[in-house]
């Protein structure tokens, strides 16, 4: 009967982010809060110029209400938060203020954008201060209520890294956090490869008999879907930096709640290879002195210029996503 909290966790989230974006599309059509694409992304995206952005407030508020509605339901049914819950219940609490975090950087870096009309918000250095200021005090967080530096490896088990381990965190937090917000260039990308992010860890997290968990995850998979409704191509509404740096948060926080960050690697894939070929172009042009290695990066753009389809790239990178979620449940269930 537990698991049936992650089927309700999900369709509420679904339900709420779908509804939502019958009121608060039109309303961001009303306030002008348009999308400015910028002159270096492919020459066909300018149609899109205007089209609505911070939509990810639709599946933030999705996420978050049937998160809440269903984790104090079932700790309800459970008569309470009993001692043994207290560490995952400050894990999920902390993962949900961080991701929030995230997302209120992404809110400032959208509003500058759509106050100034163009496509420039936060600087780089503000946007990195800002961020690892969260990923820190999640990670203290995470430190003062007795989550210690002993993380699950797939084949070793439990691995004390000691100090490595928070550094390794507070860096791998900031860069996966950017890597989702650079999947973030088509329409309907993010959303899908989360949604099928999201579902390998609610499997996970069902693996490890992490009901709370897997409810969280399920209405991030649930918010996803409902919010492709409104961003599937042609997008009536962009999620912006609001809802991707949302997301990266909220993936990230995923990853400790299971107590097992290392599979955020097979399963963010898809954004570890969007960050790495903006990284690899930028040393490459810089190397070489003007030469390309991609034809346009993040690497999404390079298939969209090879003649992909933004709907064919959805569909081959939510793929990826879910090949490799399956290879990490598969580690969770026979490796630990």
């Amino acid at each position: 009967m537990n698991y049936l909290w992650t089927f309700a966790a999900a369709t509420l989230s679904f339900g709420i982010t779908a509804l939502l974006g019958k009121w608060v599309v039109p309303f961001l059509h009303r306030l002008n809060f348009g999308q400015t694409i910028r002159d270096v992304g492919p020459s066909w995206h300018r149609k899109k110029n205007g089209t609505p952005t911070m939509g990810g407030i639709l599946f933030i508020t999705g996420i978050l209400v049937a998160s809440a509605v269903c984790l104090f339901v079932y700790y309800g049914n459970q008569n309470g938060l009993r001692q043994s819950n207290l560490a995952l219940w400050t894990k999920i609490v902390s993962g949900l203020l961080m991701a929030c975090g995230f997302g209120l950087i992404g809110f400032f870096d959208d509003y500058i954008k759509v106050v100034k009309k163009r496509n420039l918000g936060l600087t780089v250095r503000q946007k990195l201060i800002l961020q690892f200021l969260v990923a820190g005090a999640y990670l203290y967080t995470l430190d003062r209520f007795g989550a210690g530096s002993v993380t699950l490896v797939p084949f070793a088990g439990g691995v004390n890294l000691g100090i490595w381990y928070w550094i390794l965190a507070f860096l791998g937090i900031v860069g996966m956090v950017n890597a989702v917000n650079f999947t973030d260039g088509i329409d309907g990308l993010n959303a899908s490869v989360t949604f099928f992010a999201s579902a390998a860890f609610m499997v996970i997290a069902g693996i490890f008999r992490l009901i709370p968990v897997g409810i969280v995850a399920a209405a991030a998979a649930g918010g996803c879907l409902g919010f492709l409704i409104w961003n599937f191509n042609p997008a009536k509404v962009f999620m912006g930096d609001t809802g991707s740096l949302f997301l990266g948060g909220l993936v990230c926080a995923l990853g400790f709640d299971v107590n097992a960050p290392i599979l955020i690697l097979p399963i963010g894939i898809v954004y570890l290879c969007e960050i790495l070929s903006v990284v690899l172009q930028v040393c490459y042009f810089k190397a070489t002195h003007g030469k390309r290695l991609f034809k346009m990066s993040p690497i999404h753009h390079h298939f969209e210029l090879c003649g992909w389809s933004e709907v064919k790239i959805c569909f081959v990178f939510s793929a990826v996503t879910a090949f490799f979620g399956v290879i990490a449940i598969l580690l969770a269930f026979y490796g630990f």
